[in-house]
C-alpha cells in the first residue's frame, strides 16, 4: 500500500512577493509548512537576490505549473555600467572595468539588438546542467565553464530610468528561459563599457502580478497554520487564465474525470487547440480540442 502524504489536501496558487536573500526552494518550503500542505512547487526560479513574483502552487495547482513556467514574464532591473563580474551580478568578483559611459541614446539604440528572437548564453553561475552537473558548481570549483547559446524571445526591452552615469534601469518582457544577468553582461559588452545586474525584480509572470496579487512572507508567517491563511490562496483556475476555457457536458465530465476524451461546449475554438475544461465552475482537465471533444493530458481532482 502506498504511503499517504503528510499534510492537508489543499489546492490553489499563492503569489509570493519574494524578498531578496532567499532561494526559491526555501520560499516554497516555508509556504508548504505554513499551509501544512502535502504538495507544493513553484513556477520559475528566481535568483536568491532577486525579488518579485514567485508563483507557488499547492496540491492540484501543481499540474498547471508548466503553463505558468512557459508564459511571458516581465522584469525590472538595474544594470551597473563600467564593470563585469564573474557571476554577472553584484555578488561576483569584478573581472573587467571600463571608464567608458554610454549616452542614453546609445543605450536605447543598443537595446534594439536584444529584441525579438535572440540567442543567449546563460551565466556561468547558473543552474544549467553540463554533463549532469550544475554549471554554478563547476564554476565554483574553478573549472572553465563553456555554455551553449540558447534561443530566447524578447518582446520588449526598454530604458525606463538613468539615475546616474553608472546605472541604468531597464524593463524586459520575455518568454521562458531568459537570463536577465546575460542581458546585462551582453549589453555592457555591446556598449563597450561592461555591465552587470545590481538589482532584479520580476513584476509579473503569466496571469500573476506582484502589485495586484503579491503576498509577503511576513503575511504568511503571521497567519501560518491558521484558517485565515487560506484567504490568500487563488484558485487552481487562476493558473489557466491565459488559456481558452470550454465547458464540459455532464456526460463529458464523467469521461474526462476518468481520463477519457469527453464532449465539451466550445465557441471559436480551433481544432487541435490546447484548452481547459470546467464543470460546475471548477477546473476539470487540460487537453486538446478535437471535433467537439477534449482529449485530456492533465485531469484535476478538485471535488
Amino acid at each position: 500500500m502506498a504511503r499517504k502524504k503528510k499534510g492537508r489536501d489543499i489546492s490553489g496558487w499563492l503569489v509570493i512577493d519574494k524578498p531578496a536573500g532567499m532561494t526559491s526552494t526555501a520560499v516554497v518550503n516555508k509556504v508548504k509548512w505554513a499551509f501544512n500542505a502535502n504538495k507544493a512547487g513553484h513556477a520559475g526560479t528566481l535568483d536568491p537576490d532577486a525579488t518579485g513574483v514567485l508563483a507557488v502552487a499547492l496540491g492540484e495547482a501543481t499540474k498547471t505549473v508548466p503553463y505558468i513556467t512557459d508564459a511571458m514574464k516581465a522584469y525590472e532591473f538595474t544594470v551597473t555600467l563600467g564593470a563585469a563580474t564573474n557571476t554577472d551580478d553584484e555578488e561576483g568578483q569584478v573581472i573587467a572595468t571600463s571608464a567608458n559611459r554610454p549616452t542614453d541614446d546609445e543605450i536605447k539604440e543598443a537595446l534594439f539588438g536584444f529584441v525579438g528572437d535572440i540567442m543567449q548564453v546563460p551565466p556561468k553561475f547558473s543552474a544549467v546542467k553540463i554533463d549532469g552537473q550544475r554549471a554554478y558548481k563547476l564554476a565554483r570549483d574553478g573549472e572553465d565553464v563553456e555554455l551553449a547559446a540558447r534561443p530566447l524571445f524578447v518582446e520588449e526591452l526598454l530604458l525606463v530610468d538613468r539615475p546616474d552615469a553608472d546605472h541604468v534601469v531597464l524593463e524586459m518582457t520575455c518568454g521562458k528561459g531568459g537570463y536577465v544577468r546575460s542581458i546585462a553582461r551582453d549589453l555592457g559588452e555591446k556598449l563597450g563599457c561592461h555591465g552587470h545586474v545590481q538589482r532584479l525584480r520580476r513584476i509579473w509572470s503569466g496571469p500573476f502580478d506582484a502589485a495586484e496579487d503579491g503576498v509577503t512572507l511576513e503575511q504568511i508567517e503571521e497567519r501560518a497554520r491558521t484558517p485565515e491563511l487560506d484567504e490568500f490562496l487563488l484558485p487552481v483556475e487562476a493558473g489557466l487564465d491565459d488559456m481558452t476555457e470550454v465547458t464540459a457536458t455532464p456526460e463529458g465530465a464523467v469521461r474526462l474525470k476518468n481520463g477519457n476524451p469527453g464532449m465539451v461546449i466550445a465557441s471559436g475554438v480551433e481544432y487541435g487547440e490546447e484548452v481547459w475544461a470546467s464543470y460546475e465552475g471548477k477546473a476539470l482537465a487540460v487537453g486538446t480540442f478535437k471535433s467537439g471533444n477534449l482529449h485530456p493530458v492533465r485531469v484535476f481532482n478538485l471535488d
